[in-house]
């Protein structure tokens, strides 16, 4: 009779907060652009895809979480021993440290509906799969792989998550969750057990792990039951992944190497996809970066418009009131507002319409994208050509490298390269004394992009614009030309003479079209594929082989990074150089799938000595969501993606 006293009384509560907003943005912010969110078209997208059963909450790979409500599943593990006890309450992908847990990530979906992983801790070892039923009930079937040397107890633990409304109780092997229009009742296969001292403060259910145990909502179901529910989830997304045929694996892999690091992000009400959940923890629940995010973008296009645009309309939405993207855009409230990064945005922005051409997500996007390009002349011309820097901003945590040779490396991306050794920041000018061939040619793409946007729109003047600043640019290009060398040179403002140091930037000039036909041939062919510089079994190190700083592999010396092999096959796609394109393409293939057969890792880059990214020499986050741009080119090989070198319908030619 208690229990049903206090049920009646806590649903008589849920009912009377019914009302009140369920998991939301909680009003304006000055540091986003809100205006560009609450486009009508834009509020449907976002409600589409905040919906359903999903491992929402970066916080845990391992947390179910249901919206828009923010009812939370939790998945957690207690090692007992003789002597002590320890608490798993939260798992992620690639935590390194002394008895840090191992998870295999396995495919999945974007929207929850199926996913698979393998996790280690102590001496448990288990794969888990989850999945939906319809829209409304999660299944989770935990197998366990080995027995454990200890007993661990599973513990399933409830909770509201980001002050969403609603009430949670247990009802005798149960844990009900009342919401604002709906009851969520979680069970467990397994035989419960009492355990008190379980470290949460929410209720919560224990079993054991020494058998398949099934956690799920809804009807009463047996282990059985829920296998049968996985397997055909599981099914269908192999379906979907055959129609690419023999890049059906590719598929799987670029997919869940996104997915994965795709998430809830409370503070704006918005789901996004984020670099990595590792970054996501340090940064302060988020972290997008100026490139990075729109690079993602592009990759989530291939299965799913609705995510597509919300990552370019959240990218945008971060703007800096300058206008540019920053470099850092962080959870705890802060960017980087002294610097940005390379300008990729309208050539990501040109392909992610091209996919999905609807007038109203252009007419969105342009202008922002426009105010970014104009930015960059404004405060990073050195001389006739740019350069990466730093200004004065406003900097409210106190950020203390800001305006510094430091970040004006972390604008580039590409933060400690050989390029920039030696070369000093100038403080006069805010950059550094190199005007940066790889930063120009990428600003010319970009202004190139949106003229085709802006022809599409009828936005004259603006095509005309950006055409003039390419041309400008292109010219102070050709003053930076080497006929002997063969290259576009990176030029010491300081000393002035080229820079000899080398990286897969300089091939950029094609991805501006700046070059002639000769020249790029000659780029190619004299130093792309020249095995002393960049060319070998596995492509394209960060600098070239016979740089000194190439056996360091760390981060930018040496490594192989995802947007360098992905904007250089760019540029040899608008030159039609098929078959460099090609084994790029395949080399950038195979070590990709090679570590995700490994391991299940999408790393942030990889060896050019051993083709691993977990190579010990690198620095490297294990789950990186741009890792998947390795993948990518292949799709654009076999005709799944649209050629990148065509022109868009109604553009100028």
């Amino acid at each position: 009779m208690r229990i049903v006293t206090r049920y009646a009384i806590l649903f008589g509560l849920a009912l009377a907060c019914s009302g009140q907003p369920q998991v939301t943005h909680r009003g304006s912010d000055p540091l986003y652009h809100d205006h560009i969110g609450d486009l009508p078209q834009y509020r449907d997208i976002q409600r589409q895809l905040a919906q359903g059963w999903n491992t929402w909450d970066s916080r845990s790979v391992l947390r179910y979480v249901l919206l828009p409500e923010g009812f939370a599943i939790n998945l957690g593990l207690k090692q007992h021993s003789w002597l002590e006890e320890q608490y798993l309450d939260e798992a992620l992908i690639g935590r390194s440290g002394e008895g840090a847990e191992q998870i295999r990530p396995g495919m999945r979906t974007y929207d929850g509906s199926y996913l698979e992983l393998e996790i280690e801790w102590q001496s448990f070892h288990a794969r888990i799969q989850a999945g939906t039923d319809g829209m409304d009930d999660l299944v989770v079937l935990v197998t366990p792989l080995a027995e454990p040397e200890a007993p661990v107890s599973l513990v399933v633990e409830s909770a509201m998550l980001w002050n969403g409304s609603g009430a949670l109780f247990p009802v005798a092997d149960e844990v009900v969750g009342m919401l604002t229009n709906r009851r969520v009742t979680v069970r467990t296969t397994a035989d419960t057990h009492y355990d008190p001292y379980v470290p949460t403060s929410t209720p919560y259910l224990v079993v054991g792990t020494t058998e398949p145990v099934g956690i799920y909502t809804g009807a009463v179901r047996t282990v059985d039951d829920i296998s049968a529910i996985l397997t055909a989830r599981r099914q269908e997304l192999l379906d979907e992944a055959a129609q690419f045929g023999d890049l059906a694996e590719a598929f799987l892999a670029i997919q869940s190497g996104v997915a994965w690091n795709t998430i809830y992000e409370p503070r704006y009400g918005r789901v996004i996809s984020t670099i990595g959940r590792l970054w996501n923890a340090e940064y302060g629940g988020y972290a997008m970066f100026g490139w990075d995010n729109f690079f993602l973008a592009y990759l989530t296009s291939l299965a799913s418009r609705d995510l597509a645009y919300a990552n370019v309309i959240e990218q945008l939405r971060g703007a800096t009131e300058e206008g540019f993207f920053p470099n850092d855009n962080r959870g705890n409230r802060t960017k980087s507002f002294d610097r940005s990064q390379p300008p990729v945005g309208g050539i990501m922005v040109r392909e992610v319409y091209r996919r999905y051409p609807e007038p109203w997500f252009l007419e969105t996007v342009f202008d922002p994208l426009l105010k970014a390009n104009r930015w960059w002349p404004t405060k990073r011309l050195n001389g006739t050509l740019l350069s990466y820097g730093t200004h004065e901003a406003m900097n409210p945590l106190n950020e203390p490298a800001v305006r510094t040779k430091r970040t004006a490396g972390y604008e580039s991306g590409m933060d400690d390269s050989p390029m920039y050794e030696d070369v000093p920041f100038n403080p006069d000018k805010n950059t550094l004394e190199l005007q940066d061939v790889g930063l120009t040619s990428l600003y010319i793409a970009d202004a190139l992009a949106l003229a085709e946007l802006a022809a599409i729109l009828g936005r004259t003047a603006e095509e005309v614009e950006l055409r003039e600043r390419a041309q400008l640019f292109a010219d102070g290009l050709e003053t930076v030309w080497d006929e002997r060398a063969g290259y576009y040179f990176n030029w010491r403002t300081d000393l002035d003479r080229p820079s000899p140091r080398r990286s897969p930037t300089l091939f950029y000039p094609m991805l501006a079209r700046v070059p002639s036909e000769e020249r790029a041939q000659r780029m190619v062919n004299d130093h792309l594929l020249n095995p002393e510089e960049f060319w070998g079994e596995f492509v394209i190190p960060s600098t070239t082989r016979d740089d000194p700083s190439f056996p360091r592999q760390r981060y930018w010396k040496g490594a192989i990074w995802p947007p360098l092999n992905f904007l250089t096959y760019l540029g040899l796609r608008t030159y039609a150089l098929t078959e460099p394109a090609a084994e790029l393409s395949r080399k950038s293939l195979d070590m990709f799938l090679a570590e995700w057969r490994r391991k299940g890792y999408v790393s942030e880059n990889y060896s050019s000595i051993t083709g691993a990214g977990d190579d010990r020499r690198l620095s490297s986050d294990p789950f990186h969501s741009w890792g998947a741009l390795f993948g990518i080119m292949a799709f654009m090989e076999a005709g799944h993606l649209a050629p990148f070198e065509a022109a868009l319908d109604g553009a100028a030619q």
